[in-house]
């Protein structure tokens, strides 16, 4: 005879993990506010300089690609669609705070202090791109899917040995959630509660897998449960949203209460990198239609022009400053010594072993002609 009692109900408990994972909107994809209980205190001049970091990143975007294409840029991942995700938390942090970033983040680590020209060089492999001066409270972005999650705990861990009131940010993709480092990262941090926020960029694909084949969690942020870390999920097209969420946390975090894990869910609109990646093959039209009309900077344009605080003057002006900038940086870059393979084999080892010595002296010779 079966028995039909069942002790466990293990469909029950799947839908049950996510069901605390609800996503925080401050502004519609109108740029209306939806709610007002959660306005950021910002002010004006604040609201309008989040806006213009946004407008830099997307010019920026276009420009960078468009020297990529003159073969006068190297490894580029390309941000458009991601600008709340990265420039508003970034906005929600201070120049104290130790930034690690993912190869797609180099806007957050410019805007951070690093000089855009130096940020070209390193997309060029430039040994002088990694050069980071002691006052730079960041690390070169991270190539190693996930590792960066790694390296953040270990500072931050070291942040609360030390009693600092800062904190160490991180930023991954979703398929950084799928790696190993990932969750050895939130294990550890979680463990020793340290001042860490980690932040995972949902933008639907890891190149060209799509998020809901790399795992079967409803949301990645309940993946932060089982390492005892608060997570919270954020429409990551809406700057305002992203940068409150990401100011409480660091309000949390540096308060000693450990780290927090946010997912923001977003999407980028080129290619994974420039580097062969082809959207086209794994994307519809249709979806990224979708996404279009969340566009973060129309968003957070009309949210400011209904203010009295932006016009399509003032954005025409600013374009034009941005792109005079990058053309001196990338000039500035230009400028900058030629690589030579003696500057990796000089930097490699602070006491050079004899192999390396030899290398040193058999490339020098061959520079020198």
């Amino acid at each position: 005879m079966a028995n039909n009692k069942a002790a466990v109900n293990f469909e029950k408990l799947l839908s049950d993990e996510s069901q605390d994972f609800k996503t925080v909107q401050i502004l519609d994809e109108a740029g209306q506010v939806v709610h007002p209980e959660l306005m950021p205190d910002l002010s004006d001049d604040q609201l309008v300089e989040l806006m213009k970091q946004m407008v830099w990143s997307r010019v920026l975007d276009q420009r960078a690609t468009a020297l990529n294409r003159q073969g006068r840029l190297g490894f580029y991942a390309p941000t458009a669609g991601q600008e709340a995700s990265q420039l508003a938390s970034n906005f929600a942090m201070t120049k104290d705070d130790f930034l690690f970033p993912g190869y797609r983040d180099v806007p957050q680590l410019v805007q951070h202090g690093l000089p855009l020209s130096q940020a070209f060089l390193w997309s060029r492999g430039h040994i002088d791109g990694n050069k980071y001066p002691e006052s730079l409270k960041a690390m070169p972005p991270q190539i190693i899917i996930g590792a960066q999650y790694i390296q953040a705990m270990g500072v931050a861990v070291g942040m609360k040995k030390r009693q600092s009131e800062n904190a160490v940010y991180v930023y991954t993709g979703d398929g950084g959630t799928s790696q190993g480092d990932f969750y050895e990262g939130l294990n550890f941090a979680g463990a020793f509660k340290a001042p860490a926020i980690f932040v995972v960029q949902n933008n639907g694909f890891a190149i060209s897998v799509p998020r809901e084949k790399q795992t079967a969690a409803v949301t990645l942020a309940q993946k932060g449960v089982a390492a005892g870390i608060p997570a919270i999920q954020v429409d990551g097209m809406d700057p305002l949203a992203v940068y409150e969420v990401m100011k409480e946390a660091r309000e949390f975090t540096t308060a000693g209460n450990g780290p927090v894990l946010i997912e923001t869910l977003t999407y980028r609109y080129g290619p994974h990198t420039l580097s062969g990646d082809d959207p086209t093959r794994y994307r519809t039209k249709e979806t990224d239609d979708i996404w279009l009309k969340r566009d973060p900077l129309v968003r957070m344009r009309r949210f400011l022009t209904d203010k009295g605080l932006w016009s399509q003057d003032q954005e025409d002006q600013l374009i034009e400053q941005v792109k005079t900038d990058i053309k001196a940086a990338i000039n500035e870059a230009d400028a900058a010594p030629k690589q030579k393979v003696t500057d990796f084999l000089n930097v490699t080892f602070e006491d050079q072993p004899q192999n390396i010595k030899e290398q040193i002296a058999e490339y020098s010779a061959k520079e020198s002609n």
